[in-house]
C-alpha cells in the first residue's frame, strides 16, 4: 500500500505528515481494498484502532463537531446506526424517510462521512464512542 500524509504548512511540520503516513501504512492492512495511493485521513478509524492517538482525536473531533452543527444530527445518526435502515430510522424518529435522507446528507456535508456505507458507519460509531 501507498499512503500519503496530509499537507502541512511548512517544512517544520513535515514530521507530523510523515507520522500520519507511517501510521496509515501500518493500518492499511485492515482495509485490503483501500485505494492506491490512499490518504492517511481515509484510514482514520483503522489508525485509531491501531493506537494512533492523534488519529483518534481527529476522528472524534470530526464526528463530534459535525454532530454539534445541527440540533437533530445526533438523534438521527444514532438512530440510523442502530436501525441501519432509512425506513426503520424514520419510524423510530416519527419522521418521513426523506427527512432522514436529508439529515444524513447534511451530516455527510458537515463530517465527510456517508454513514449509509459500512466503512463510514463504522468510523462514525468509533468516533462517537471515543471520549473527547
Amino acid at each position: 500500500p501507498v499512503v500519503v500524509g496530509p499537507l502541512v504548512p511548512h517544512v517544520f511540520a513535515a514530521g507530523r505528515s510523515a507520522r500520519a503516513a507511517q501510521s496509515g501504512f501500518t493500518a492499511a492492512a485492515a482495509w485490503p481494498s483501500a485505494p492506491r495511493p490512499c490518504h492517511a485521513d481515509e484510514l482514520l478509524a483503522e489508525r485509531a484502532l491501531g493506537g494512533d492517538q492523534r488519529a483518534r482525536r481527529q476522528l472524534t473531533d470530526r464526528v463530534s463537531d459535525a454532530l454539534k452543527v445541527r440540533a437533530s444530527a445526533r438523534d438521527t445518526v444514532t438512530a440510523f446506526l442502530e436501525c441501519n435502515s432509512l425506513e426503520a430510522t424514520a419510524r423510530a424518529l416519527f419522521v418521513h424517510p426523506n427527512t432522514v435522507r436529508y439529515r444524513l446528507g447534511k451530516f455527510e456535508e458537515d463530517s465527510g462521512f456517508d454513514i449509509t456505507g459500512a466503512r463510514d458507519a463504522f468510523a462514525v460509531r468509533l468516533g462517537m464512542m471515543s471520549p473527547r
